[in-house]
């Protein structure tokens, strides 16, 4: 079976459990696992930012940073394709007492005319205050689009002199340093708090770190406690990720070419309506009117080949190539389409 419904099913490699199994551990409710360390402290450095924290999953990370930044009755700006909106089960409402103000714009990226727009006036009691500005970087919903660093700068500014913080869902953080070829270290100029997420390109089996400034991750650690993220010999977990950032990061590009082929051939088919812009490891394909979708389905289902078939929408699918999405799928999924 060829899964490309996520960059998320992928499994350990033999190197990565090996690392795993030979990871020195402790008890990181009392910060004493080793490997936890290194991570943190690697992650932290590789973002220009003070500090790190591990978490179980990236819904927890942004969950802590949008508590960390705001009060209840305060209000999040954001893309409406955003992840800590549409993805988290409603969790900053439920967690930190705020509501949306959603944004558009092309991709899953707004621009500096419509943030301007959209904080309220301080003195506008009769609103909510605005609080945080959360990026998605890639954009999921936005087709795998990346930010570039010079909206980053003038959002920051726009924050500054607002009192807003500023946060950055970088759950596909990695694809985009490849595809911009960033410079990952100025990130911390920029940002308030980053979490990224381990468990996606890399090819790690769980996990998730959020970096920021001191100030921010010296409170974090109480709000994972509250939230039930504090683990114990997480350090077995942690050596997925220093082997994966070590290992993987460069090897992305291999995911966004081969995407980049798979959209080529999609947009051959008269079945197909639009394909959006594939600049990462994400291709959405919308189907013409006429097309039932359960028929492309089946077909597929029918050659051991599953894609997302639901998240984006009645009429589209989602395609997500990734670490274990092998050569040798790749031709054979060339055939299938050629064929279709």
């Amino acid at each position: 079976m060829i899964d490309l419904r996520s960059d998320t099913i992928t499994k350990p490699s033999a190197k990565m459990l090996d690392a795993m199994l030979k990871a020195k551990v402790g008890d990181d409710v009392y910060g004493e696992d080793p490997t936890v360390k290194r991570l943190e402290n690697l992650v932290a450095d590789y973002f220009g930012m003070d500090r790190a924290m591990f978490f179980p999953s990236g819904t927890m990370a942004n969950q802590v940073a949008i508590k960390l930044h705001t009060n209840p009755g305060d209000q999040v700006i954001a893309h409406k394709y955003s992840h800590v909106y549409n993805y988290e089960g409603g969790g900053a409402s439920f967690n930190s007492g705020v509501s949306f103000k959603l944004l558009d714009g092309e991709k899953g990226i707004f621009s500096t005319d419509e943030l301007t727009s959209a904080i309220n006036p301080k003195d506008f009691y009769h609103a909510p205050l605005s609080k945080l500005v959360s990026l998605e970087n890639t954009t999921n919903k936005g087709g795998g689009h990346c930010w570039d660093f010079n909206d980053f700068e003038s959002i920051k500014k726009i924050c500054s002199d607002n009192n807003l913080g500023l946060h950055m869902d970088g759950a596909r953080i990695w694809n985009s340093i490849i595809a911009k070829n960033d410079n990952p270290k100025l990130y911390g100029n920029i940002f308030d708090t980053v979490s990224v997420c381990l468990s996606k390109g890399l090819g790690c089996p769980i996990g998730s770190i959020l970096v920021g400034k001191k100030n921010f991750i010296d409170k974090a650690i109480r709000i994972r406690k509250i939230l039930g993220g504090g683990m114990r010999q997480v350090g077995y977990l942690a050596a997925a990720g220093l082997y994966a950032i070590q290992n993987n990061i460069s090897r992305l590009l291999i995911d966004h070419e081969r995407a980049k082929e798979i959209s080529l051939k999609f947009l051959s088919k008269d079945f197909i309506k639009t394909i959006n812009d594939v600049e990462t490891n994400i291709i959405i394909l919308e189907l013409n009117e006429s097309v039932q979708k359960k028929t492309i389905i089946d077909y597929f289902s029918k050659n051991e080949i599953v894609f997302d078939w639901f998240s984006m929408g009645p009429e589209k699918i989602r395609i997500v190539t990734h670490l274990d999405y092998s050569k040798d799928n790749h031709n054979y999924l060339m055939e299938i389409v050629d064929k279709l």
